[in-house]
């Protein structure tokens, strides 16, 4: 579905990705991996049309999508969940969910996608008239998931869903992201917890100052020694 190859992404005369290839296939979930300043937002932002590539080619489903802005990203099926939610706090959480769904006009199925979300977050659904600043951290997360999901996309992208959440809040969300893969959503992951993120993927990078340093299954990088010393905290 993704096929990202030598993809170099800089900030003035700083190059954050250093011609990276990656692959994402339909129905998959993959996770980037990374310490803080690897490149794993970098890269995220630049799919999402946020940041211009340098160089390097990106296509989604055959065609390049390189340099397009993120409007017309976003209508060829990609949606990104941010790091740090970046909801409109003053807005209800029904206003914000309903700003993913900007790029559509199909009102019924935008309403099925709404109930969609209220069905996936129970606590959205009783709280819909609710400013979105009076939830708690995990609820935010789900609130920024949910609006991702408005844009009904083929490709998730989820930028650090678990930082700053509880251990059962970041089950929780663990537990719905494998819940959207079974659903047919395919989902591109990028996870401080490694442990977690390797455990729901089909296939893991692992990014170093821009460049991939190791890829393989989920389960094998959960085995591999040089993953477990630097991300899981063995000896």
């Amino acid at each position: 579905m993704l096929e990202i190859r030598g993809l170099e992404v800089a900030y003035g005369r700083v190059k954050a990705v250093k011609g990276i290839d990656l692959s994402v296939g339909k129905g998959q979930i993959v996770t980037l991996l990374g310490i803080n300043g690897a490149g794993k937002s970098t890269t995220l932002r630049c799919i999402s049309g946020l940041i211009p590539p340098v160089a390097g080619t990106i296509e989604f489903e055959g065609e390049s999508i390189a340099g397009l802005p993120a409007h017309k990203i976003v209508r060829l099926g990609i949606a990104q969940s941010p790091e740090g939610r970046r909801l409109f706090k003053d807005m209800s959480v029904e206003d914000n969910l309903m700003l993913g769904a900007f790029s559509r006009k199909d009102t019924a199925e935008i309403r099925r996608d709404l109930d969609r979300v209220y069905g996936m977050f129970d606590v959205l659904a009783k709280r819909r008239a609710e400013p979105a600043g009076l939830f708690s951290g995990g609820e935010q997360q789900m609130l920024a998931i949910g609006r991702a999901m408005m844009s009904n996309p083929k490709l998730l992208m989820l930028d650090e869903p678990s930082m700053g959440l509880s251990p059962i809040m970041t089950q929780l969300i663990m537990k719905t992201i494998k819940d959207l893969q079974s659903e047919g959503v395919t989902i591109l992951l990028v996870e401080q917890n490694a442990q977690a993120a390797l455990s729901l993927a089909d296939r893991g990078y692992v990014l170093e100052v821009g460049q991939i340093a190791l890829s393989d299954t989920g389960k094998a990088l959960l085995g591999d020694d040089r993953v477990r010393k630097a991300y899981l905290g063995a000896e």
